[in-house]
């Protein structure tokens, strides 16, 4: 899969317009994308940055990583996910940046996801989805979760997420109405976000291959 990836990342280069800041999401195939992006890093203005991870990676490269509240909204940007459904909507946050993701999916115009074949499916929820929690309401979210939706939340041990929460992911769920979930499941307190892309989802989506198909 690491050749699907690749071209996945590499194939979104193609959405790069010269002078852009552009949104860098996490995950191995973004990566890709990032070692694609610092060959033409002399044509961009920088990146905004969705994990720690991503911002060495990035700087390793000397392409300039700016602050979202510095630059405003954004152009482009690009990210992967752990599942894609045929409407684009995603579940995201294998990678434990889900919040920092969704923030800047909402900041930018156009949200291209690059995907391995594996992870189209008809209905999410076969990939855990993963929830980023306030650490002192692990349990409550934990027991409101499994009341309203029936999945089984498994606490992500020993991962905590760059802005200092904990994970849950929750198990054993077919989420056939992905923004009806998205937003109950925001509404517990103590949840800070949900790895459902669904109000937010992708706008393309590059499916690596040879050649990568655009949906």
């Amino acid at each position: 899969m690491s050749e699907a990836k690749r071209l996945a990342g590499e194939k979104a280069i193609e959405y790069v317009e010269d002078g852009m800041i552009v949104g860098v999401g996490t995950g191995s195939t973004v990566a890709y994308f990032i070692d694609a992006l610092a060959a033409i890093k002399d044509r961009i203005k920088g990146a905004v940055s969705s994990s720690d991870q991503s911002t060495a990676r990035l700087k390793q490269h000397g392409i300039e990583v700016l602050d979202l509240n510095a630059t405003g909204p954004l152009s482009l940007y690009v990210d992967g996910a752990d599942e894609c459904d045929p409407h684009k909507r995603l579940i995201k946050g294998g990678g434990a940046a889900l919040t920092r993701e969704k923030i800047i999916a909402e900041a930018s115009r156009t949200f291209v996801c690059i995907v391995d074949p594996s992870k189209q499916v008809d209905v999410l929820g076969r990939f855990p989805l993963p929830i980023e929690v306030i650490p002192m309401a692990r349990s409550l979210v934990a027991r409101e979760v499994l009341a309203q939706t029936g999945g089984q939340p498994v606490w992500r041990e020993g991962v905590v997420t760059d802005n200092g929460n904990l994970v849950l992911d929750i198990h054993n769920l077919s989420i056939t109405d992905p923004k009806g979930m998205e937003t109950a499941l925001n509404q517990i307190p103590g949840v800070v976000s949900v790895g459902l892309f669904a109000r937010r989802g992708a706008d393309v989506v590059i499916v690596g291959g040879e050649p990568p198909r655009v949906l």
